[in-house]
Order: structure tokens, then C-alpha cells, then sequence
């Protein structure tokens, strides 16, 4: 396997491999990446910021664009679409990395559909981290899930400077009336369909099992950013994120 982002995330992966004697190369900034002209490297996780991904694909050999696994968060469709890549393998992580350096600490299975899903499944599980094939139906509707989690807790702990437990102790409502935007936004762009309730009752779930972490509003054009323009693009108001983001001081 190759790991391209030597972070917590390709780090914490890079050490498992390590310890589990399963093979591993990490390619960083300015080394490592001969491993890409190989006769057969096998997939290539791409664990960089989203920002950086432009730069990580032109340094990547055009024959090897069919084995990228894309790991980011954020809205990435449009993106890959532009680049060639909209068949590309997709993964979401479902594990923490506390800082660089820490062992990860698995939260459930990290689902990936694509043609090289089933490769790094079980590569994954050979370092002890619960992964699973899915169809791209089923990825859609966590890709959805995932994103709504990352950009109303962001927005919420930004606007009123607690962790994603005070948002579920104290801004529930909000934090429902948030959800259903953007389930409506999000659903109708990727096709999927999140009933709200249950949805919010996840979300909290999970959040409450990392209570004291605090999110934040990021990557603004991979997340709430997109949120913004695709609602415009659909003509459909979001008058609570719109609320939010305007005394957060974002967007």
C-alpha cells in the first residue's frame, strides 16, 4: 500500500502497518513519491488536506490515476469530476487521530465504494481497523451524513464556543432546524433521502462519544462554503445557516 500524506492520518496508518508487519510506503512532501512509477503499486491512499489536492494529482503518473483512494471529507464530487477522476475509489475514515504521533482510534467501520474498495478493505483490516465495501447508494447516503456532522457541529461549536457535547446538552433545536437545510440541500444534489429525526439522534450519538472535541468552520469551499453555493444554485434559502454564519463573522 501507498499512503501519499505523512499527517496523523498516514502517520497513525504508516505505524500500524509497522507494528503488524504489513507492507507500507509513505510518500511526504518531497520524498518518496519514485514509488509511483512501480510496475504495480497497488491502490494509493490520498491522505492531504483537500486544498493540496490539485498539486498531489499533477505529481501523480496519469496511468496511476485509476488506483487514487480518496479519503478527504468535504464535498468532493465536483471536484473529482472536473479532474477525471469521478469513478475514483472514495473512502470516509471512521477512526480519530487525537495528534501526529498518536495511535488511531477506530469509531466503526470506515465504509469505500470504487474499483479499488475491496483492496484496501482488507488491507485496512489487516491493521486491526474496521472497514467495509459499499455500494455507491450506500456511500452516498454516509457521504451526506458525514458532511452534515462536520459542518453543522462546526458551525454550531464556532457560533457558541462549546464542544460538540454542548451543542447536543444545549443547542439541540438548532441544531435540528440546521440539519434539515442541509439534509434538503445535500440530499436533492447527491440523490439521498436522511430522514430527519433519526438523523439528528446519530449524530448526537456519536457526538457524544467525543464530547469534549470542538469543531470548527474549515475548508470552506469543500463545506459550509458548498452548502452556501449549491442552496443558491437550487434557489432554495437556508435561512438558519445563513443566520449562523453571519455572527459566526464566516463565509
Amino acid at each position: 500500500m501507498i499512503i501519499i500524506g505523512g499527517g496523523r492520518v498516514g502517520q497513525a496508518l504508516e505505524t500500524r502497518a509497522a507494528m503488524r508487519g504489513v507492507p507500507c510506503v509513505v510518500i511526504r512532501r518531497d520524498t518518496g513519491w519514485d514509488a509511483l512509477h512501480a510496475d504495480d503499486c497497488g491502490p494509493i491512499l490520498v491522505a492531504t488536506r483537500n486544498d493540496d489536492l490539485d498539486a498531489v494529482v499533477a505529481r501523480v503518473p496519469e496511468q496511476r490515476h485509476g488506483d487514487l483512494v480518496f479519503l478527504q471529507n468535504g464535498m468532493l464530487r465536483s471536484w473529482l469530476a472536473d479532474h477525471g477522476l469521478a469513478d475514483a475509489t472514495r473512502g470516509l475514515l471512521f477512526f480519530a487521530v487525537a495528534q501526529r504521533g498518536d495511535d488511531l482510534n477506530p469509531g466503526g467501520d470506515s465504509p469505500f465504494a470504487g474499483p479499488r474498495a475491496s483492496a484496501v478493505v482488507r488491507w485496512l483490516q489487516r491493521l486491526d481497523v474496521p472497514a467495509t465495501v459499499v455500494n455507491d447508494a450506500e456511500f452516498r447516503a454516509v457521504e451526506l451524513e458525514k458532511l452534515i456532522w462536520n459542518c453543522a457541529f462546526g458551525l454550531l461549536c464556532a457560533r457558541h464556543d462549546v464542544t460538540v457535547g454542548g451543542v447536543v446538552s444545549g443547542h439541540k433545536a438548532e441544531l435540528t432546524a440546521l440539519v434539515t437545510e442541509m439534509e434538503r440541500v445535500g440530499g436533492d444534489h447527491l440523490e439521498v433521502r436522511l430522514e430527519v429525526g433519526p438523523l439528528v439522534e446519530r449524530l448526537c450519538g456519536f457526538s457524544l462519544g467525543i464530547a469534549d472535541y470542538k469543531g470548527a468552520v474549515k475548508e470552506w469551499p469543500w463545506r459550509n462554503g458548498w452548502f452556501v453555493a449549491e442552496a443558491a444554485r437550487q434557489g432554495r434559502a437556508m435561512p438558519v445557516h445563513e443566520r449562523l454564519l453571519r455572527d459566526t463573522g464566516v463565509g
